[in-house]
């Protein structure tokens, strides 16, 4: 669980420096304790993600186990691919209590909300 929060704390500190790029249509603020989750494959992870984002397969049969792991109060911002995935997943977070998910859609969209950069 550490190794899970030292990761997730590495993911805020970039996250958080990327956050004041260029904002979009619909804008998602990204603060210091936002915690980004892409819940596509580890594939799909590595052609391209948001920079700073925690990679979580909602497909995973382990996804429910990893997100125990999780504070139920903490901020998320969530995307996938096209914005199926993503949707899925922002409903079993909140039906396992977590109360300040933001679904941001797919890849593209996502970036363009937060201003987050696309990394490989």
């Amino acid at each position: 669980m550490k190794k899970i929060l030292a990761i997730i704390a590495l993911a805020f500190a970039a996250t958080f420096a990327l956050a004041a790029c260029a904002p979009a249509a619909d804008p998602i603020t990204v603060g210091a304790d936002t915690i980004v989750i892409d819940v596509r494959t580890p594939a799909e992870y590595s052609e391209g993600h948001l920079d700073g984002a925690v990679n979580i397969d909602v497909q995973d049969p382990n996804f429910g186990t990893i997100l125990s792991q999780l504070p139920t109060d903490g901020e998320y911002v969530v995307y996938c691919r096209s914005g199926n995935r993503s949707a899925q997943a922002v409903e079993i977070m909140k039906a396992s209590g977590f109360t300040n998910v933001t679904d941001a859609g797919g890849v593209s969209d996502a970036s363009s909300k937060t201003g987050i950069a696309i990394v490989q």
